[in-house]
């Protein structure tokens, strides 16, 4: 329910409000190259599903990248946009990754049906220790509605001529409790507005500005970018309804 102080704004903020699947992630009990969930089920770590045919995808130093995230789009909630079916990965470099050395890849369903990898042993533990994410995890999904974020630079609504921050600086300290738990858009998500510990990316470059917010992943009991940072992917409009990861983008940042 918006705070009353915030209702002479309502119908104006309510044209800002965007759909985006919250997700949940259980931390599971096996080692990731250990996992015994479907291979195509969403997660982050464990096993991917990887076609034989491709090459599976090294970082700059040429050593095998570790799967991070694993979205199967038909165990999610429909998003405008987004895709239907098809898996998206994110893949990071075991050492470099905060270079944002990163890969995204889509499986559309019909590669889904090829012959997978079954034989991750060029993977060891080791590859392993400095990924941000510490335990496989399960995921789950529901449907949910961002009102806005306090970073997001596409969340530009002026509250009677005064941005995000300026309006705060006139609440009382309830009232500004109320507004940042209004305008949350932390978690692990898909979709939505974006949450930054530092500050939107897209903000600084007029080729991005548009560009949409695929997937977040927050800082949790079991995962840290850096110092309680967060890792997002970022593609425009335009690909995404193509389909075409291939221009999608990791950013990540921390305190």
């Amino acid at each position: 329910m918006i705070p009353d102080f915030l209702k002479k704004f309502e119908s104006d903020l309510q044209k800002y409000q965007r759909e985006f699947i919250k997700i949940t992630a259980k931390p599971r009990k096996e080692r990731p190259l250990e996992d015994n969930l479907n291979i195509k089920a969403s997660k982050f770590l464990g096993v991917p599903f990887f076609p034989k045919y491709l090459e599976y995808p090294k970082d700059k130093n040429g050593c095998p990248m570790i799967m991070v995230a694993q979205i199967n789009f038909e165990e999610v909630p429909k998003l405008e946009h987004f895709p239907e079916n098809g898996i998206l990965q994110l893949f990071l470099s075991p050492t470099d990754w905060y270079e944002e050395d990163a890969e995204v890849i889509y499986h559309s369903k019909e590669v889904l049906t090829k012959e997978p990898i079954d034989d991750f042993s060029f993977l060891t533990v080791k590859d392993y220790e400095e990924i941000p994410i510490d335990l496989l995890h399960q995921l789950s999904f529901k449907k949910c509605i961002d009102k806005g974020g306090s970073e997001d630079s596409q969340f530009d609504y002026l509250f009677d001529g005064h941005d995000y921050w300026d309006f705060t600086e006139q609440l009382t300290e309830e009232q500004e409790t109320e507004f940042s738990e209004y305008f949350d858009a932390t978690g692990h998500k898909i979709g939505g507005y974006a949450e930054f510990t530092q500050s939107d990316p897209r903000d600084y470059d007029s080729k991005s500005k548009n560009d949409i917010h695929i997937l977040q992943i927050d800082t949790d009991e079991h995962i840290m970018f850096g110092d309680s940072g967060i890792g997002h992917i970022f593609i425009s409009k335009e690909n995404l309804i193509k389909k075409d990861f291939s221009k999608a983008y990791f950013y990540w940042d921390c305190c």
